[in-house]
């Protein structure tokens, strides 16, 4: 059975546990009332994770351009085949979307991203107190997308493993 590259499967499950990651600290941070230490410190290790959720996901999507993955099995409907296609596209444009939403609505709300405390990062805009809102509610519809295309893959993954027993989650295994 062909297999995902190594680099492909680290970047894949990387990813995936620094978007779980993310997206819990997200919803722990915005339901901490007021404007306390742990909250802005969460908002900051937030920004870190969707940054580097960003940088892996370039690096990954270079990745992806360079190595062909394994074609989907003989057996697998071609109605499979192409939603499974149209979904990876759509994870691969939340992977972007999502970060840089966060990213512009930090930068309207007047907070610079300055990743790791270390290094900022360009600011492309500047505060905008009538964008915010609108950017606060893109970046969170984007996230709700995240997540149903999440839980959607996930579960066509336990599909293939418990009821099609094809093995086609192997191939993402480590």
């Amino acid at each position: 059975m062909d297999r995902y590259t190594k680099p492909a499967v680290l970047l894949h499950w990387l990813i995936a546990l620094l978007i779980i990651s993310t997206f819990g600290l997200g919803l722990t941070m915005v339901d901490i009332p007021g404007l306390t230490p742990t909250k802005l410190k969460y908002f900051s290790w937030h920004k870190w994770l969707g940054v580097t959720v960003l940088a892996l996901a370039c690096l990954r999507l270079l990745w992806r351009l360079a190595s062909k993955p394994p074609a989907y099995p003989a057996h697998m409907p071609q109605w499979q085949q192409t939603m499974a296609h149209w979904m990876h596209a759509g994870l691969y444009v939340l992977m972007f979307a999502v970060p840089v939403s966060g990213y512009f609505y930090s930068l309207a709300a007047g907070v610079p991203v300055v990743y790791l405390g270390i290094v900022p990062l360009p600011v492309l805009m500047a505060p905008n107190p009538e964008l915010k809102p609108l950017l606060k509610e893109v970046h969170y519809v984007l996230n709700m997308a995240m997540l149903a295309a999440f839980c959607l893959h996930v579960l066509a993954a336990l599909k293939h493993q418990f009821i099609d027993r094809d093995n086609l989650f192997r191939r993402m295994l480590p």
